[in-house]
């Protein structure tokens, strides 16, 4: 007895979509693995700094993994063919990590060290510390490519990595709610407020970091002169 064109169908449409199913959780994990390797290094470095050098740069860490909702929004906005090779290529923040620190020059230091390591490829550097965004926005962004070792071979992973202090990690948060609330639509005077506690928490960091300097008796690099001879 023959199967009803339509049962084919629907079986056919089933199984190519048990397919892309497979093959998109593939793809995320590849930037999953590269994630855990960005985050097996801060890890180290956090742990090296406390053991041997009594201080510790790092306040918090967190990372994510674009979910699929939200980059199928990105790849919509951006206009991007919906084919891995072209995502790949078209999009460099599906892996993220950021690294909240106590001070600018911690920021500039712990970007220095994982950018130095011989197996880490820096692909592009925003330094939005140095050039604040026109809101004010301050953050230190750095695309990193990683390999990551599969039973298939070698893959290049990319992976944002965020460096910035509590001050702006604090005013970065509040940014968002309030794009996010108002759907980006925010009113001037609000626009207003958050330009002027971005320089509230700039001077925050500045006044912070002295007292800090006084504190360990030290004179660490200024994150100017860091940013000038890294940023390049």
């Amino acid at each position: 007895m023959s199967t009803p064109l339509d049962e084919q169908q629907i079986t056919v449409s089933a199984a190519s979509l048990r397919a892309m199913r497979d093959e998109f959780q593939r793809f995320l994990m590849e930037y999953r693995f590269g994630l855990q390797e960005v985050e097996t290094k801060i890890s180290i470095l956090r742990e090296e700094f406390h053991e041997m050098h009594d201080y510790n740069p790092i306040e918090h860490v967190s990372s994510r993994v674009k979910t699929p909702d939200s980059l199928v929004e990105k790849i919509q906005r951006k206009g991007i063919d919906p084919d891995f090779e072209s995502i790949r290529s078209g999009i460099t923040d599906i892996a993220g990590i950021r690294i909240t620190c106590s001070f600018v020059t911690d920021a500039y230091r712990l970007f220095d060290l994982l950018t130095a390591q011989d197996d880490i490829r820096v692909r592009e550097v925003k330094d939005y510390i140095a050039v604040p965004k026109e809101n004010g926005y301050k953050s230190l962004h750095v695309i990193v490519e990683v390999p990551v070792f599969l039973s298939t071979g070698r893959v290049d992973v990319p992976v944002e990595v965020q460096f910035r202090t509590i001050a702006m990690d604090f005013w970065a948060s509040l940014e968002h709610k309030i794009y996010y609330k108002y759907e980006r639509q925010v009113p001037a005077d609000l626009l207003a407020g958050l330009k002027d506690a971005a320089e509230t928490a700039a001077e925050l960091d500045a006044r912070m970091e002295r007292l800090h300097r006084e504190i360990r008796g030290g004179q660490p690099p200024q994150p100017e002169d860091a940013g000038a001879t890294t940023l390049v």
